[in-house]
């Protein structure tokens, strides 16, 4: 009896933890996702305690966030790019805006105005949700800046710049991607998109095979 009880406490901590975690989430669906686990385990608890009414309420936020995560699923985003000048003054805004941010993930990064970079938004949604800056070298483009405002980091844009956009970077000659590795969140991210490790950790690099598929 005494067993059954600590099962049980055990699965009521572990469904507050859950929920109060989801909570925390900056993206959307990770927030519903780990919400709706929470609310499932809730209403088990609620079941087995014979608590109907929390069973019945945690019921309800599962039906809740499964609609909502459906919606997201069918919803068909538009993604597309905008150049992003280096004189812009809404850059500049953007910049400062999102700077205490953007250091979490790339602390070493600055803008040096005396050095000529290419620069673009990723309107998501007509939502400039991404900017990413770098320069060209050679065959390599060399990225200073790739940063997703908070409530779009679900690998979308990611994936949208360095899978669907390949021809912009074959344009201008490029033939793989070197990033700075960043902060572990960043380091996830990049290896996320398929770049792999270089000198020791310190930048990684992504090798652009989809060049000539984009272009015809």
């Amino acid at each position: 009896m005494i067993q059954d009880r600590i099962i049980l406490e055990i699965v009521g901590y572990l469904a507050s933890a859950l929920v109060a975690v989801s909570l925390t989430m900056r993206s959307i669906i990770r927030l519903r996702l780990i919400n709706l686990i929470g609310a499932v385990i809730f209403t088990i608890y609620g079941v087995l305690i014979g608590a109907f009414p929390v069973a019945f309420v945690n019921a309800f936020i599962v039906l809740i966030d499964l609609y909502y995560l459906l919606e997201m699923v069918r919803v068909k985003e538009y993604f597309t790019i905008l150049d992003a000048r280096q004189d812009s003054l809404y850059l500049e805004r953007f910049l400062e805006h999102y700077q205490a941010d953007i250091r979490k993930f790339l602390p070493d990064f600055r803008i040096n105005p005396e050095k000529e970079w290419i620069g673009f938004f990723v309107l998501r949604n007509m939502v400039p949700a991404g900017l990413v800056l770098g320069e060209v070298f050679g065959e390599e483009f060399l990225v200073h800046l790739d940063y997703v405002i908070p409530g779009y980091r679900d690998f979308k844009i990611g994936r949208f710049v360095y899978t669907r956009e390949q021809q912009r970077f074959g344009a201008m000659g490029v033939r793989a991607v070197v990033s700075p590795s960043g902060s572990r969140a960043h380091r996830r991210y990049l290896e996320r998109m398929g770049f792999s490790p270089e000198e020791g950790g310190q930048c990684y690099r992504l090798q652009l095979t989809n060049l000539e598929a984009e272009a015809a």
